[in-house]
């Protein structure tokens, strides 16, 4: 049977939100969210949608990992020399986004990207497991390769330049980076998409206006 898209509907009425319930920083409001998405064990919890834009006006997408929040700054890690790293040297604007369907929440986020420090970036890669650094060796993000053969191969040779138990030093290509908030928009699922829609707006860099928009 062909399915039809446009019949596919679901109608969201597990909770509310209203700008009396919100926190007065944007992060304690994430950070709560981010809790009770744990704790729902949504899938992926820390996954969001990390949106870049080339010099050209180019925009691309694509799923990272959330690895922590630390001077009200959201980081990520990655190959500075993949496609978003090209992006993010060209255009420090970035967008995330954060979707937690078990409690019909999203979140998005504004701002400006920068890198990590290299003492930041040294500590996280030396927290990773063994594979995970050698798969930073191995592959050139984002790069054309002509077989799954050929990336095995590097695999192997990385595996005899580094072998388990000795230290693998983080590639200089390889890092942090941390987007600087601007703006947010908390997002609950209500019935008939008339969803509640919550803005934080960085005013002057001092102060977040806390406002509700139309869903």
């Amino acid at each position: 049977m062909k399915t039809n898209l446009a019949d596919i509907r679901k109608d969201y009425s597990s909770r509310t939100l209203d700008t009396k319930d919100v926190l007065a920083s944007p992060i304690e409001q994430f950070n709560l969210w981010l809790k009770q998405a744990l704790e729902a064990d949504a899938l992926e919890a820390t996954a969001m949608n990390l949106a870049t834009v080339s010099k050209e006006g180019k925009p691309a997408s694509r799923i990272v990992l959330l690895k922590g929040i630390e001077h009200a700054r959201f980081v990520f890690y990655t190959n500075y020399q993949s496609h978003k790293g090209d992006d993010i040297k060209q255009n420090a604007s970035g967008a995330l986004n954060f979707f937690w369907p078990e409690l019909e929440r999203q979140v998005r986020i504004e701002g400006t990207i920068d890198k990590v420090s290299t003492e930041d970036s040294d500590k996280y890669f030396e927290s990773r497991p063994y594979a995970s650094k050698i798969g930073a060796w191995v592959s050139e993000q984002s790069k054309e390769i002509a077989s799954r053969e050929e990336l095995e191969k590097r695999i192997e040779y990385y595996e005899k330049k580094f072998p388990e138990g000795t230290i693998v030093p983080r590639p200089a290509y390889w890092g942090g980076y941390a987007l600087k908030p601007n703006y947010f928009e908390f997002w609950q699922g209500r019935p008939s998409r008339l969803h509640d829609r919550i803005v934080y707006d960085l005013e002057e860099n001092i102060r977040w206006n806390i406002y509700r928009i139309c869903p």
